[in-house]
């Protein structure tokens, strides 16, 4: 038992910093990962790193290759694109649903506070916004969006696309920066995220669906407004590093 705990820690372990280094830009898209390597680095047996690298497979950030090992991603710009884009229906279609079927009064109350300690993120002037704090709300609005439905098999698939490389709700959120572009966004973003429920609530089911689909755009103008040339925020975001302008990945 003390050993398979053992084992766990250490996976959890390899399996946090490998995805660090990724998103941070330290392995670059094409990068070779080598088990023996990154062990004795990390001072840990190649077992724990060997599950690390296959969860970061499934997570869609290594490749696995046909003589063994695993190598970084690359992404192509069309099919993050396409992955938000499938986000926002999936979300869209838990909206719908929670509004058609009816939410618990509990399941409001807990949304609507999210809303509220959302609300707190944002200072005075027109740019000024808590990004981190932002950040880490805005994952919980959208997580307990997905449970609206009741569904488990919704709640799982918008668990799944989430998860997939700059599909999450703040993929693109530039939580080291305060640019007012940025920040005139997100205010939107937050009247979206009442528009949403207060849809929810009024069992308008199709306008539900709409909005929340609408809503997953902001991720696709935020990533066009970086891709077009706003620097300072893409400095910001090394991961982007990995996203390659272009065509889909037919690999």
């Amino acid at each position: 038992m003390a050993q398979e705990i053992e084992a766990k820690t250490h996976t959890t372990r390899a399996l946090i910093e490998l995805r660090q280094r990724i998103l941070s830009g330290a392995f670059a898209g094409g990068t070779r990962l080598f088990e023996v390597a990154l062990a004795e680095e990390l001072q840990i047996s190649r077992t724990p790193v060997r599950a690390a690298m296959s969860r970061l497979a499934e997570e869609g950030l290594l490749e696995r290759v046909r003589n063994g090992g695993f190598v970084v991603r690359s992404f192509a710009y069309a099919d993050v694109l396409d992955t938000i884009e499938l986000r926002g229906v999936l979300e869209g279609t838990a909206a719908r649903l929670a509004a058609e079927r009816g939410v618990t009064e509990a399941k409001l109350r807990e949304i609507n506070d999210i809303l509220t300690r959302l609300d707190a993120c944002f200072g005075a002037a027109p740019g000024a916004v808590d990004f981190v704090s932002y950040s880490d709300l805005n994952g919980r609005y959208h997580e307990a969006l997905s449970r609206l439905a009741d569904s488990l098999t919704i709640e799982r698939e918008i668990a799944r696309v989430t998860h997939l490389p700059f599909a999450s709700p703040s993929a693109f959120l530039p939580t080291g920066l305060k640019p007012e572009a940025f920040g005139r966004s997100l205010r939107i973003a937050q009247a979206q995220h009442r528009a949403i429920v207060e849809a929810i609530a009024a069992r308008e089911g199709t306008r539900a669906e709409a909005l929340a689909r609408e809503h997953a755009r902001a991720g696709r103008e935020n990533l066009a407004r970086i891709f077009a040339g706003d620097r300072d925020v893409a400095s910001a975001m090394p991961a982007l590093a990995l996203v390659e302008p272009g065509g889909r990945d037919r690999a």
